[in-house]
């Protein structure tokens, strides 16, 4: 059996790490799975656009995929959650620019995907978080 190898983003990685206790990335084998990802900095403070959120949030999907050995070419599934815009619907905005992502990042390639509204996420100013499987060398 592959023994899982855990990966810490550099950045705010082993801040996570060390305070909220737990890992950006694991790999087992060709398999990689990654913690949801926000549109955080470094300094884990998010910008005010919905649109700068969700690109900085698949910048650190990018960032921590890379860190597993893995990029968006490999990934195979999505999971996006969402803080709706209005309360019963969450918006064309959040999936527009998470498609614009997609096609920009994957090319013609699609993964499976769930878009999911929740009521909050982890920090107060947080309107999305991205969760993505890949598989590496599969592309």
């Amino acid at each position: 059996m592959t023994e899982p190898q855990f990966f810490a983003t550099p950045g705010y990685g082993p801040w996570m790490l060390e305070n909220r206790h737990y890992q950006q990335a694991v790999r087992i084998g060709d398999r990689v799975d990654i913690s949801g990802q926000g549109g955080w900095d470094d300094q884990l403070t998010f910008p005010e656009s919905l649109e700068e959120e969700i690109v900085r949030a698949f910048d650190n999907v990018e960032r921590t995929l890379a860190t597993a050995g893995a990029t968006w070419r490999d990934v195979v599934s999505v999971d996006s959650f969402h803080v709706p815009e209005n309360p019963d619907f969450i918006g064309d905005t959040h999936a527009q620019i998470m498609i614009e992502q997609f096609r920009k990042r994957m090319g013609d390639r699609s993964p499976i995907w769930t878009m999911i509204g929740v009521a909050a996420l982890a920090a107060p100013t947080m309107h999305v978080e991205i969760r993505v499987t890949a598989v590496v060398g599969r592309s």
